[in-house]
């Protein structure tokens, strides 16, 4: 382990790519020191002393969902107490709030997969969208949703991303991508789509110019090696289309889920999203940024991993469904303010992604 240790170490210097040994071997090690030093300086070669923010909204359609994955706590089954759908008025209502945010640029939209609403719904909401804020940047949608639309609609993946950019959907979303590993995804969403299908869903989307982030769900059952292979699997469509801007690392928040409780699972510590954090931008040399999504983190965590590699605070958000349904308990919007101030006490400079 020693000589693949020190392999490792004189890469990072070198700013050459690591090889899945030598990240297994960081990881053992557990010099978070160092981890966040060498995270950081390769953080600063790719965005320099910026850090990125957002001024955004999200919009969570429905949380009434045919997939019923256990490491869910937002989905619920249609007639459920707590079950709500958005019909167009409700967007608009949103929307129409939405035009009065200083420097808004971008509306967040995902949701479930409500096996009553048909592609036209969705295409709805886009257009509706786009009308009242012409502006305004629409990330749209994750990998399981477009699959979710192509078999409602019989049609390809093709067809369905390149109707909603023509829409108005600028960027797609990095979310339903959990573990690669087919063993893991067989216990936490098995009626989701394959780890193969959802890389294809990417293919597809950044050869027809749309962007998208890129995820990874971590602090269940899988093992580190599963999480390095996720890394590496994403590092190799990155290597192809070029198409991922922002890499997402979501901790499993285990409360309120099947998953949490049948297999007793606690939420992982601060030491380990900060080393996985700093692992993740050392092993994704392609990436550009790394996000470090404080509604997960808490802002106090999420202040403190621009130390280990992070670049990109995420947005202010305005209101927040899916994770706080797993009893997140921060805050479900911060502002502008708020985020630059957190931003210029870390040492960097506040940008406007």
């Amino acid at each position: 382990m020693k000589n693949v240790l020190n392999s490792a170490r004189e890469k990072i210097s070198n700013g050459e790519r690591l090889n899945f040994d030598e990240i297994i071997a960081l990881y053992e090690e557990n010099n978070l020191l160092y981890l966040a030093e060498s995270a950081r300086l390769v953080k600063e070669r790719k965005s320099g002393d910026k850090v990125f923010y957002t001024i955004n909204r999200h919009i969570n359609l429905t949380n009434v969902c045919s997939a019923n994955c256990p490491l869910c706590a937002f989905q619920c089954r249609s007639g459920d107490k707590q079950a709500f759908t958005m019909e167009l008025a409700d967007v608009e209502k949103i929307l129409r709030e939405s035009q009065g945010v200083d420097g808004l640029n971008e509306i967040h939209i995902v949701s479930a997969l409500h096996p009553d609403k048909d592609f036209d719904y969705y295409l709805d909401v886009v257009k509706l969208t786009k009308k009242f804020l012409p502006n305004v940047r629409i990330a749209a949608f994750t990998p399981v949703e477009i699959a979710n639309f192509a078999e409602k609609s019989n049609q390809t993946y093709e067809k369905v991303l390149t109707t909603l950019k023509n829409f108005g959907v600028t960027n797609l979303l990095g979310g339903g991508a959990e573990i690669f590993s087919p063993r893991v995804r067989e216990i936490i969403c098995p009626k989701k789509i394959s780890a193969d299908t959802w890389l294809e869903i990417m293919r597809t989307a950044h050869r027809l110019g749309l962007k998208s982030n890129a995820s990874i769900l971590y602090g269940h059952i899988e093992t580190i090696e599963e999480r390095v292979e996720h890394l590496l699997k994403l590092r190799e469509l990155q290597d192809e289309t070029g198409g991922f801007q922002t890499m997402l690392l979501f901790p499993f928040q285990p409360l309120n889920t099947e998953l949490g409780k049948n297999f007793n699972l606690q939420r992982v510590g601060a030491w380990e999203d900060l080393k996985f954090l700093a692992i993740t931008r050392l092993a994704l040399d392609n990436f550009d940024n790394v996000k470090s999504f404080w509604v997960m983190l808490t802002m106090p965590i999420a202040q403190l991993s621009l130390a280990f590699g992070a670049d990109d605070l995420g947005g202010t958000i305005g209101e927040e469904k899916i994770i706080h349904a797993a009893g997140v308990a921060t805050h479900k919007n911060i502002s502008r303010d708020a985020l630059e101030k957190i931003i210029r006490e870390s040492g960097y400079i506040p940008a406007q992604r």
